[in-house]
């Protein structure tokens, strides 16, 4: 399932998906952040604990990531909103009643961006999500040129195509009150990374059915601390009535 899974510039993507032990009606899709991928620690404690409690999980390399084909310098929020497309339009192909998004800071961003305006979304989880798009690229790249390695990785050269989409996005906070479904933001107090008050801002902004969860201690990418999220998620989750 999912094996050819591909973008709509025919890129494929690169998916692991996670099956309950009976037929599920809902799907989680797990999307990550910045120089990410789908084999991060919480992203595969995250998708077992989805299928050990009943739920399809499947997580998700956007394009020019992991083990996706498409060039690492075309990534950007809004290319990848539309790769998040594409896997819901293989949710409904495989007969899924419901999908689920879960996106890891700027995958959190593509959450938004995504269930803004697209009603296949059923409900939101936001995991240190990024809101100021364009504050973020300042902060941690502003004093970068092109070309030059994001955090020191080979593999993930700074863009002009990334920079200008960032600016160009400049928020999602504007969009939070179009998202209508259910919303989990769920951040670490010790996060260095995108700052707690990007959670905040959302939550106060939304009209959505939304609950923020702050985890005392817990950084950036829930290290030592991936199953309490995961639990936290899978909790909420059983709480809703999705229909």
């Amino acid at each position: 399932m999912f094996e050819d899974l591909s973008n709509r510039q025919g890129e494929r993507l690169d998916a692991t998906y996670h099956a309950p032990d009976s037929d599920p009606r809902e799907l989680v899709v797990i999307g990550h952040g910045v120089t990410g991928n789908k084999d991060r620690a919480w992203a595969v404690t995250l998708a077992e604990t989805l299928a050990a409690s009943g739920y399809g999980a499947l997580r998700l390399s956007f394009s020019g990531n992991g083990e996706s084909e498409g060039r690492f310098e075309d990534s950007c929020p809004t290319k990848e909103a539309e790769d998040l497309s594409a896997a819901l339009d293989a949710a409904e192909s495989a007969g899924f009643v419901r999908t689920i998004y879960v996106g890891h800071s700027m995958g959190g961003a593509v959450g938004v961006l995504a269930a803004s305006r697209d009603r296949r979304i059923a409900a939101l989880v936001s995991l240190a999500g990024m809101v100021g798009t364009a504050d973020f690229a300042q902060r941690k790249f502003g004093e970068q040129s092109a070309g030059d390695f994001m955090w020191d990785k080979p593999d993930c050269p700074l863009s002009e195509a990334f920079l200008a989409d960032m600016r160009t996005i400049d928020s999602v906070a504007p969009l939070a009150k179009q998202v209508h479904v259910p919303w989990l933001l769920v951040h670490g107090r010790a996060d260095t990374v995108v700052p707690l008050t990007d959670s905040i801002a959302v939550a106060e902004r939304t009209e959505a059915p939304v609950e923020l969860a702050l985890l005392p201690g817990v950084d950036h990418v829930f290290d030592g601390c991936e199953g309490m999220m995961a639990t936290r998620v899978v909790r909420w989750l059983e709480s809703l009535e999705l229909g």
